[in-house]
């Protein structure tokens, strides 16, 4: 099989326990590693055409990553009902419309309910949107006092008010740094967020959550190889989107999956698994999102697999501490999205997430947009901080650390308005 070598300094040992929860930051201690080529089947065959990926790579590529590391969903709902619970044509001082939109799952006699939250722009048609996840609930975006306070289970955080793993008015606006919802707007493109925690709760018990609407009698946690977490949220996320296909004031051909962090990981599982999201941006995903696993840089697959096993399927837990038995790495993920326009970004301080593993991703997916006739990354060379690169694939990295900040937000509408508008 053809593969891409990247040499660097030192070699570093493959397995040292008793350093495994080191964080490695020195490029110097990067192993020398295999880059696997994604246009090079499993059994050695190369791909030259956009019909032998779709039909021979791709379908190879996608079942590595349902089955051995996000896990496969097991099976269908039985039902899926929308309610619109609130509605206004006079959000954000008059210039958007906002909307709460329950979405309702049903499977096997259970259920769940989660609220998108929808700021659209009064253009008068089908408005563009971004779709992404929030941490503590859909009212911490923002300070309107209409937005609904989510009463799932919630990350206990003192800052922001939250105890007892109950959200309250306390987080109202708390994390409206990370939402650029007037830039949004005013850019032409809506806004739809949910809280992952009505989804899937942020902790490692699978007894609540979208998983236990599948389980068969008897069962108590989901199989070695079927889904853990970040799966889970990206079923939600096109869950969302089966909405969207109902809802005239959005363009449901044109809407960008966005993720920052474990959310950037879903973020771009959601894009891979679901062909009609136009587009992914993934912030600041690291480990498991799109950084390559195999340079052991910051957060390692063991270290994710020990810290957050529950993100992931069982087997993933057979490459913790062990990335160099993976045939596979994050580059194609990646690769798996094209040639739907795909945007990776990092921060100059996130070094946990592995800024050039996350550069280097987007690098090697390129070659499959190429096939298509896309424009990818096509330096070796990281740009300059604060100087993206906006081709099909894009890349930035701005100053500052793990966050989303109205930069990101300017560099993605910007992008946006030249891929999907």
């Amino acid at each position: 099989m053809k593969k891409i070598i990247c040499y660097l300094l030192i070699a570093y040992p493959l397995h040292r326990a008793t350093a495994q929860f080191e964080p490695n930051y020195d490029e110097r201690k990067v192993p020398e590693f295999e880059v696997p080529d994604p246009l090079t089947s499993f059994d050695g065959e190369k791909i030259t055409d956009t019909s032998e990926w779709e039909n021979t790579r791709r379908p190879e590529l996608y079942r590595f990553f349902e089955e051995q590391v996000y896990g496969k969903v097991p099976g269908k709902l039985d039902s899926l009902f929308f309610n619109i619970v609130e509605a206004s044509e006079n959000a954000l001082d008059g210039k958007a419309q906002r909307k709460q939109v329950e979405v309702s799952l049903f499977k096997n006699g259970k259920s769940l309910a989660f609220t998108i939250l929808l700021y659209l722009p009064k253009t008068g048609k089908p408005s563009p949107i971004f779709l992404g996840y929030n941490f503590y609930g859909n009212h911490t975006i923002t300070d309107d006092t209409n937005v609904i306070v989510s009463q799932a289970w919630a990350m206990d955080n003192t800052e922001f008010g939250i105890t007892g793993h109950t959200l309250t008015e306390a987080s109202r606006g708390v994390r409206t740094n990370r939402w650029a919802i007037e830039k949004i707007i005013d850019g032409g493109f809506g806004l739809a967020t949910l809280y992952y925690g009505e989804v899937d709760p942020d902790k490692n018990d699978f007894s609540d959550g979208l998983h236990s609407l599948f389980y068969k009698e008897g069962q108590e946690r989901p199989k070695n190889d079927e889904w853990g977490s970040i799966a889970a949220w990206a079923f939600g996320m096109s869950r969302a989107l089966d909405y969207f296909e109902t809802d005239p004031d959005i363009d449901s051909a044109r809407v960008l999956s966005f993720g920052h962090s474990r959310l950037g990981k879903a973020a771009l599982w959601a894009g891979a698994s679901d062909t009609r999201f136009a587009g992914v941006i993934s912030n600041d995903s690291g480990c498991g999102g799109a950084a390559l696993s195999k340079r052991k840089f910051g957060e390692t697959v063991g270290r994710i697999n020990t810290s957050f096993p529950y993100w992931f399927c069982d087997n993933f837990t057979e490459y913790t501490e062990n990335e160099e038995a993976l045939p596979i790495d994050q580059h194609e993920l990646l690769a798996l999205i094209a040639p739907r326009p795909l945007y990776v970004a990092s921060a100059e301080d996130d070094q946990w997430a592995d800024p050039r593993g996350e550069f280097l991703s987007a690098r090697y997916a390129s070659p499959v947009y190429e096939l298509y006739g896309k424009k990818g990354i096509t330096s070796n060379q990281m740009p300059e901080v604060n100087s993206p690169v906006q081709n099909t694939v894009a890349y930035h990295i701005r100053t500052g650390k793990h966050d989303v900040t109205h930069y990101d937000w300017e560099q993605y509408i910007a992008w946006a308005e030249k891929m999907v508008k």
